[in-house]
């Protein structure tokens, strides 16, 4: 984008922000949220009928007490963030319109890169371009991004394989903006959707950080995971969603923590709290549990009631923007075992290791975006049990999530039963067509790296701009204006992927439309089958010549991956700060000059 045009809507938008344009209705806020220490509710199930679910939903933003800004969808109930359930083969029409009416808090205002102004004669010419973007939401570009800041808006469909087209889940030109008629998106779920837990949240990038921290988001769930596993036929299941916000008392020291052990807290251009390195101290954000919030730093702990013993499938989604969470249950004192049947939507039974597939674990990572599935049982009667997450080591330039409790579980007889349950005697899913990716002979091999640069060397307290670059190439921001591919690939291929880390904190690599096989973590060999559409990479020490690396195995035989999508850091500040890059996916008879060679030894640039 011309510096000019992008000063004169930079200007506009701070405009926007100081005599607040977008000013908070006098109803009240239209994101509610519960207390802190309450039940954590269900949230409303949406259940597809006769092969189509049919959704409306509204965008809307609200400011809390505390001066945090919440968004939500609201269902047209009045219901937040409701379950969407389908089948494989349903269709999926769902209307969004943008009532986002919250004031803009000039802290959450995306970074503009020009602050050039507009000649006076110019105002009105780029006030038309503005309004003429605004009239084709699957336009997109900077104009109408720039001049909406954070009222624009979109949805995308995590880890669900529909084309990335306008409508279905494109993320880089759909742009819905408050005023404009509601926004239609439609598509048919695969009819071989592997069934598990998948979610939608916005992606407008440089809002996206803003948006999902707020509260955007919610589960979209694919029935059928007791075909894949019938061990979990008629179990009773729960719908966890963990997400994270603005520290709600920043400046409280750790309760219960001697003062000469408390961490110093640093900060950084954010404003979140640095790693520590110790595991305690003050988090870099708090933590809430279905919106039932567990604030730092008393932690009032949210309640979940089952039944003594019973079994229940739980789905746990990390909606966090920015948080690592690393999960435990814990019965007086002691870590339990729970079997993890899925992750990621994948159920481990669909990935060629035999049916009934599941893992003993007794602790559970879960990266932003990442989705878990596990089977656990009541705790006796009287029992102090509790859920946790453990300290996550983000490196010396990540934030601090520290160990800190988040609900308490309590065994009752007569506590309610959970409102969905899994089928009692499902039909068995047929056997896929396709070969078991880690049996396939990749095509070609690709090396990508994430790397951070201050925006002012001499400033360590300066903004940081976040880089995910090809091999080769020099490294560049995201230009949300550019529909140029980073990388090209081929419909019907399997390439590896080696991911290095040359910065001092953790990274969640990410790709839109397919999944991946993790083949190697720092050089060893990983053995597992756990497909993925998320994983962490490890953070550079500073000191080690060679670089930390995962070796993944990437899947494009889905006719559904054909298209133009990202891939990015799903630390959402890191993405919107220009931590992502573009693949483009070609039908497999299309050829480019410079696509890479088909060699499992080469580690081509591709343009």
């Amino acid at each position: 984008m011309h510096g000019l045009v992008a000063g004169f809507l930079a200007a506009m938008v701070w405009a926007m922000l100081a005599v607040g344009t977008l000013a908070q209705s006098s109803a009240g806020p239209a994101c509610k949220r519960p207390a802190a220490g309450g039940a954590v509710e269900e949230p409303a199930d949406l259940r597809s009928e006769n092969g189509v679910l049919r959704v409306e939903l509204a965008f809307r933003s609200s400011v809390d007490a505390a001066g945090r800004m919440n968004f939500c969808y609201v269902d047209k109930d009045g219901r937040e963030s409701p379950n969407l359930r389908v089948h494989p083969g349903d269709t999926l029409i769902l209307s969004l319109k943008n009532e986002a009416t919250a004031k803009i808090p000039t802290s959450a205002a995306p970074v503009i890169t020009s602050m050039n102004h507009a000649a006076p004669g110019e105002v009105k010419m780029h006030e038309e371009a503005r309004l003429g973007a605004k009239t084709d939401e699957c336009a997109g570009g900077g104009i109408k991004e720039m001049a909406a800041g954070l009222a624009s808006t979109n949805l995308h469909f995590h880890g669900i394989t529909v084309p990335p087209v306008c409508h279905e889940d494109d993320v880089l030109h759909t742009m819905i903006l408050p005023g404009d008629a509601a926004f239609e998106y439609r598509f048919q779920i695969p009819k071989d959707e592997p069934p598990g837990l998948y979610w939608y949240h916005p992606h407008i990038h440089g809002s996206t950080k803003a948006q999902v921290m707020g509260g955007a988001s919610g589960a979209l769930i694919v029935e059928g995971i007791e075909r894949a596993n019938p061990e979990l036929a008629g179990l009773p299941e729960r719908v966890f969603v963990i997400r994270d916000q603005k520290l709600l008392n920043p400046n409280a020291a750790p309760s219960g923590v001697a003062s000469g052990a408390i961490p110093p807290v640093v900060l950084d251009a954010d404003g979140d709290v640095k790693n520590t390195g110790t595991g305690t101290g003050r988090p870099a954000l708090d933590l809430s549990l279905n919106f039932v919030p567990v604030p730092y730093p008393d932690y009032p702990l949210a309640v979940i009631t089952m039944k003594p013993g019973e079994r229940q499938l739980w789905r746990v989604l990390n909606a966090s923007a920015i948080t690592y969470l690393n999960l435990q249950l814990i019965y007086e004192g002691q870590a339990q075992a729970v079997r993890l049947v899925a992750v990621d939507g994948i159920p481990l039974g669909e990935q060629s290791l035999g049916r009934n597939r599941a893992i003993s674990q007794n602790h559970l990572g879960v990266p932003p975006g990442g989705r878990i599935e596990f089977e656990v049982s009541g705790p006796p009667e009287g029992v102090r049990a509790s859920l946790v997450t453990r300290s996550v080591n983000t490196g010396p330039g990540g934030e601090n999530d520290p160990t800190r409790p988040l609900a308490t579980i309590i065994g009752k007889a007569n506590a309610p039963e959970p409102r969905s349950r899994l089928t009692d005697a499902p039909v068995p899913l047929p056997h896929g067509t396709l070969a078991w990716l880690g049996s396939v002979t990749p095509v070609r091999t690709r090396k990508l790296y994430f790397s951070e640069v201050l925006q002012d060397p001499h400033d360590p307290n300066s903004l940081t701009t976040f880089f995910l670059t090809v091999d080769g190439e020099t490294p560049k921001a995201f230009d949300m204006s550019s529909d140029t591919p980073n990388i090209v690939a081929h419909q019907g291929d399997v390439e590896d992927w080696i991911i290095e880390n040359r910065s001092q904190e953790l990274h969640a690599f990410h790709i839109h439309q397919v999944h991946f096989l993790l083949l190697e973590w720092f050089g060893l060999a990983v053995n597992e089958a756990i497909l993925r559409d998320t994983v962490n990479v490890p953070y550079w020490d500073g000191k080690n010549p060679v670089y930390p690396r995962v070796k993944l195995r990437v899947d494009f035989r889905d006719p559904n991956a054909i298209g133009l999508f990202p891939y990015h850091c799903h630390l959402l500040e890191h993405e919107d700060s220009g931590m992502m890059g573009l693949i483009r996916v070609d039908p497999p008879t299309q050829t480019h000059g410079d696509d890479g060679a088909r060699s499992s030894e080469a580690i081509p640039t591709v343009k």
